[in-house]
């Protein structure tokens, strides 16, 4: 037994094990390597990371090659999901020595933390070379080594300077019309999403493009800018009717159509084959091939979250039941899958059972008639895609959906069929650490979904899970990354986590009406601004008293979720709105000024700062709900200012009292001051700057209220 048994974090405890003495990332790590003056390696991944099991079963386990690992180095395996911090600077140096990068990452490093040599997967008899080799290194020209990692740290420390600058509404719209046009030059016409093989879910960019599509072009305004939330009280998929082909809502000669038909697009290509589980729900992490065909079979959280609004989004822009369904489904699979028994949500999903990836999910057509019979086994067989050959290996395949079936009650009796048969194959294991930022991703997913697709158990859910971080992760105003059975893990807060769960907690408070949910944001962005600024609007994704590595990350480029700055840049963009604090919104703007220089060269990398550059273009629009909480009167203007809400819209619930309970004491969220009942009846205004139209009673009214761009406010 290593000294990883004790660990909170579950990729850890599968190595605690190992006949390698491996070490946690810690001082006394580097102080063992000094003493025995030998190099150290570092060994980075995740639980869900199918080639990290690989190396760990064909290395990490084999007693040679775990003897030479400890007679000739100091080990330490680290989290990426816990340390993002540690993973961030690595992967960077990993990257620029090798071109490429992934994990399981390895990286030989100076007793000092610097860097010398590094790559990925190694298989077993090259990583045994490896290590013998950089042994007789360190012995025998030590100071060319020594040379070489100082060079590599001090080159990776000037690159990682903060992006600085200040963003103005006018350029952010030029931006983000240039971010379509760029990214329409990379669209898969035939199979969706961008580039080729492997495809992963661009979520963040998918989300940008629907915030693009709504905004009219030039000359166009009043109530013919959208068609948001006709029939609003009808529900189901007659909930919305804009954009049913590509260029309504905007210029079809414009990058608005081209926008929404890239957006639904790749939606619906996702959804359909098999990167979407056809029988349970939920997205798994990435597509091998360019037709989103078969998966890299890993569900993670911050994907589902991120999707799940996406696709809420897209029926609420389209009214499209597809993207109703996925969005419901994979709200469904969140809470069904990920939820632990404290009320937040785990991690992710292994891609493996029983040793072999893909196994729980894919198929052959015999067993489909070994669980249905022969006449629904072909039906089956057809309506999936699960062939003879197979789509994936050893004759297995990947359940794919790519047209609605015609007879849906049968649909449903096989899918419940074949869902029950596969509950009793051996699961996937989760890896079941709470991460503080992916559940505020969740919270906002279903918080909103809960209201849009009126289904209170979503809304219960992120309600759940935000009790959970405010009373296990947060400790005054500083958050835990990261939670395991109710206790909260070593590791402290990035930027990421004050700005996904402050955004989290602005769109709960919207959905409840709960005011203290906006305080303790509000907290959290103050935070936020104090330890985490690198001046100038910048922001560096570590705290100002944190862990000293060998440079301070500042990486304002998403990756499969939002990055620090941009994230924090729409928390505080939201903030201000909903408080009418000009301080955050500056420091919102100053949070964008990383854009540019990023959207403009690679806007893939850029969808959430161009998502929220499109909610400073829309204002965005401040709506204040007030009205007595159990009338329908009131659920319904609610209802409609969900469902019509311009781009980046901040949503404040209130019974006209101008007092909200809250968790703690009695408060009021500022945009619902003075704001009160109109003749006694549920009321909504709509604002920007705080500076409100007169206000309205219908919700169809609100709907043409909130038309985007508004008319100029008449009070």
């Amino acid at each position: 037994m290593n000294r990883l048994s004790d660990a909170t974090s579950p990729y850890l405890l599968q190595h605690a094990g190992n006949p390698v003495d491996w070490w946690p990332w810690s001082d006394e790590a580097f102080a063992q390597a000094r003493a025995r003056d030998v190099p150290v390696m570092l060994s980075v991944g995740y639980a869900a990371c199918h080639w990290c099991h690989v190396m760990a079963h064909e290395s990490f386990e084999d007693p040679e090659t775990a003897a030479l690992l400890n007679e000739n180095l100091v080990a330490i395996k680290v989290d990426r999901e816990e340390r993002p911090d540690v993973d961030a600077v690595y992967m960077m140096a990993t990257q620029a020595m090798t071109g490429q990068g992934g994990w399981p990452m390895t990286v030989f490093m100076t007793p000092d933390g610097e860097p010398f040599y590094s790559g990925t997967y190694f298989p077993r008899e090259t990583f045994q070379r490896l290590v013998l080799g950089v042994a007789k290194a360190w012995r025998e020209d030590r100071d060319a080594v020594r040379g070489q990692a100082g060079h590599i740290a001090a080159t990776l420390a000037e690159q990682a300077a903060p992006l600085l600058g200040q963003a103005h509404a006018a350029d952010l719209a030029a931006l983000s019309d240039q971010a379509v046009t760029t990214l329409a030059a990379d669209y898969d016409e035939q199979h969706g999403g961008f580039g080729g093989a492997p495809k992963f879910p661009p979520s963040m960019v998918l989300e940008f493009l629907l915030r693009h599509s709504e905004r009219p072009a030039a000359g166009q305004g009043g109530d013919g800018a959208r068609q948001n939330g006709e029939g609003a009280g009808q529900g189901s998929d007659g909930a919305r009717q804009g954009s049913e082909g590509a260029g309504q809502g905007n210029d079809a000669a414009g990058t608005g159509g081209q926008a929404l038909a890239m957006a639904a697009g790749t939606a619906h290509a996702m959804a359909r084959g098999g990167m979407y589980d056809q029988l349970g729900g939920g997205f798994a992490r990435y597509s091998v091939d360019a037709g989103w065909v078969v998966p890299h079979f890993e569900k993670m959280l911050y994907d589902n979250a991120l999707l799940a609004r996406v696709y809420a989004h897209l029926w609420r822009r389209t009214g499209d039941p597809l993207a109703r369904r996925v969005a419901q489904e994979t709200c469904v699979w969140m809470i069904r899958e990920l939820r632990t028994p404290e009320g937040g949500f785990a991690s992710a999903l292994d891609a493996d059972s029983e040793g072999q990836e893909g196994l729980y999910y894919t198929w052959t057509p015999a067993e489909l008639t070994a669980e249905l019979g022969d006449e629904d086994g072909r039906y089956a067989a057809e309506t999936f895609g699960v062939t003879q050959a197979g789509t994936f290996e050893h004759g297995r395949s990947v359940l794919q959906l790519r047209a609605d079936p015609a007879e849906p009650d049968r649909f449903a009796a096989v899918r419940d069929a074949l869902l029950a048969a596969r509950e009793r194959r051996v699961r996937p294991g989760r890896d079941d650490k709470v991460v503080a930022a992916w559940n505020g991703l969740a919270i906002a997913a279903l918080a909103e979904c809960g209201l849009l697709l009126a289904d209170p158990v979503l809304t219960a859910a992120a309600s759940g899970a935000a009790d959970l971080l405010t009373r296990v992760h947060l400790r005054g105003q500083r958050l835990a990354r990261t939670s395991r059975d109710g206790v909260a893990g070593p590791s402290a807060g990035v930027l990421e986590d004050y700005a996904c769960v402050a955004e989290g907690l602005l769109a709960l408070s919207g959905v409840t009406g709960q005011a203290g949910w906006v305080r303790i944001a509000g907290q959290l962005l103050d935070t936020a601004l104090s330890r985490f600024s690198a001046g100038g609007g910048a922001f560096y994704d570590t705290a100002d008293d944190g862990e000293a590595l060998i440079y301070r990350p500042a990486d304002p480029i998403d990756g499969p979720t939002p990055s620090g700055t941009f994230a924090t840049a729409g928390a505080l963009l939201s903030y201000g709105a909903l408080t009418g604090s000009a301080r955050h919104r500056e420091a919102a703007l100053g949070a964008l000024g990383a854009l540019a220089p990023i959207a403009a060269r690679y806007p893939r990398a850029a969808g959430s700062g161009l998502a929220v550059a499109e909610a400073v273009v829309a204002g965005p629009a401040e709506i204040a709900v007030v009205g007595p909480p159990g009338d329908p009167r009131t659920a319904a203007l609610h209802m409609m200012a969900m469902l019509a809400a311009p781009p980046g819209a901040v949503i404040a619930l209130g019974d006209g009292s101008a007092v909200v309970a809250g968790p703690g004491p009695a408060e009021v969220v500022p945009l619902l001051a003075g704001r009160g009942l109109v003749a006694g009846d549920p009321s909504a205004y709509v604002c920007r700057d705080f500076t409100c139209r007169m206000p309205v009673t219908d919700p169809m009214e609100l709907r043409a209220a909130l038309a985007y761009p508004a008319p100029a406010p008449t009070g």
